[in-house]
């Protein structure tokens, strides 16, 4: 039985070896010329950049992928654990390192405030219990029923999960600094801590229990040892050829067209490309459900990203691998982002310097960087034509003033991407950063089904789908999969 798989993020990919493991023949189509999606690496002049994810917090769903096959993603990956996971700096120049042991983490919060000591612990203990439903039980669990989200809600209601992280977060710190510093991670799946369902405080266990890691050789490295298992098993890996639409026969989907008319037939069809514009581009209206319709019009897309890539002639051995920068607004300039809309003269940042763990990124004597900025998404109407290069060089400006002295003048091998790239080359609806965004009227049930709804032998995999954004979602969005779809049978 032949499966094709649309798109080679690792949702895709990761839905390709489950597949292939099951008996398909499978083709896994990407419009990118390299592996991984968003993923992407970038190279200038000897300066690498890792565009996609750059936190590891659950290896654990690699090896799972390796042993389908009877392999070890330790053989051909090296996974480095990082101190500190992130170094939080703030507008008045104090600093957080969270990460490492236990002890290291509380040492830091009694140096801000003693008292939230047992509160972080209180945190940890709650997140424990949301990661025990959320990730252990849930995650991999198929939601298609509305029955199966009606027997959780009890679960889910007594968790508190209809609050939002920083109501959570708010509950158990008190100083300001520290509750900034624990509602972030919503920011790193698309969602505002203001608005995302608490169920994402998971992440808080989810990283103390894993760690945070960095692969040896950044993204590149996991996503050429995927394509390499991928090889050595028969999956058809067919790169720079886009998918334009469904093939869809009374309901029945049997195929895809490319965008140069070509027709591939198929038994099934998974797709790892953002839903919205699965349905919105590939799908007729009228072959669409009605669910699928209403999910779409009342869609509410995570925000766009701004992403500067660079490298420095000189070094910065103080700065940490993840630095997440931080303005002096914050529920504010979230507000601006998510809901105005609006481009703030103010922004937060995220710092990646992959060179503080792996020289190989750079030249000697230089580091490599990427400053991911939030930004409204392209329903913001801006002219990034002209917003991005001022953006640019108020970003600049800003870590020269802070944490990279002397920037301006070291900064070297530079680009950027906006919201528009990320609409064109991921063909991501409104060019949002991480699709619809994880508030709780798009979780689970309410999200995009892995099993699509009214279209028989079409699944999703990926960000918009269930469990959501961020690495550990999207592998286990393809697990989702995994449970739906039956062994092939042999012709």
């Amino acid at each position: 039985m032949q499966a094709v798989v649309i798109g080679a993020g690792f949702g895709g990919i990761a839905a390709a070896l489950r597949l292939r493991a099951k008996g398909y023949r499978v083709t896994l189509m990407d419009r990118c010329a390299q592996l991984g999606g968003r993923a992407q690496v970038f190279e200038r002049n000897g300066f690498r950049h890792d565009a996609g994810p750059t936190v590891i917090t659950a290896p654990f769903l690699f090896d799972e992928l390796f042993a389908l096959f009877d392999e070890r993603f330790a053989d051909h990956v090296t996974l480095v654990p990082l101190k500190p996971w992130y170094r939080f700096y703030f507008a008045d120049g104090d600093t957080f390192d969270y990460g490492g042991t236990l002890e290291d983490t509380l040492a830091e919060i009694e140096r801000i405030e003693p008292r939230d000591c047992d509160g972080y612990r209180n945190l940890l203990s709650h997140s424990k219990r949301i990661f025990d439903v959320g990730f252990t039980e849930l995650s991999a669990m198929p939601f298609h029923r509305l029955r199966t989200m009606l027997k959780q809600i009890p679960r889910l209601v007594a968790l508190r999960s209809h609050e939002t992280v920083w109501q959570l977060v708010s509950r158990y710190l008190s100083h300001p600094k520290l509750r900034q510093a624990f509602s972030i991670q919503p920011l790193l799946v698309g969602g505002n801590p203001f608005d995302t369902t608490s169920i994402y405080g998971l992440i808080h266990y989810l990283e103390r229990a894993y760690g945070v890691h960095f692969a040896m050789g950044g993204t590149a490295a996991i996503t050429r040892a995927l394509g390499e298992l991928m090889g050595r098993h028969g999956i058809d890996v067919q790169l720079g050829q886009t998918v334009a639409s469904l093939t869809i026969d009374q309901g029945v989907v049997k195929g895809v067209v490319m965008d140069d008319g070509r027709r591939v037939l198929a038994d099934l069809v998974v797709s790892n490309a953002d839903p919205a514009h699965l349905y919105s581009q590939m799908v007729k209206p009228s072959q669409q459900s009605i669910a699928t319709r209403l999910k779409l019009g009342a869609a509410t897309f995570s925000m766009g990203l701004f992403v500067l890539y660079f490298g420095t002639t000189q070094t910065y051995p103080d700065v940490a691998h993840h630095t997440i920068w931080l303005g002096e607004r914050y529920r504010e300039l979230l507000a601006d982002i998510f809901d105005h809309k609006t481009l703030s003269e103010d922004f937060s940042l995220y710092l990646h310097r992959p060179t503080a763990t792996d020289a190989s990124f750079a030249p000697a004597g230089c580091d490599s960087f990427y400053v991911l900025c939030p930004v409204p998404n392209l329903l913001g109407k801006l002219d990034w034509n002209k917003e991005g290069p001022a953006l640019r060089d108020r970003i600049v400006a800003a870590l020269d003033k802070t944490i990279l002295p002397n920037l301006t003048a070291t900064i070297t091998e530079e680009f950027f991407m906006t919201p528009k790239d990320f609409e064109h080359d991921y063909l991501s609806k409104h060019g949002a950063g991480f699709s619809v965004s994880p508030l709780f009227r798009q979780s689970a049930w309410f999200r995009f089904h892995n099993r699509a709804e009214g279209l028989k032998n079409l699944y999703l995999v990926g960000a918009g789908t269930h469990p959501g954004a961020g690495l550990p979602g999207v592998l286990c969005s393809a697990k989702v999969m995994d449970a739906l779809i039956p062994l092939a049978v042999s012709a």
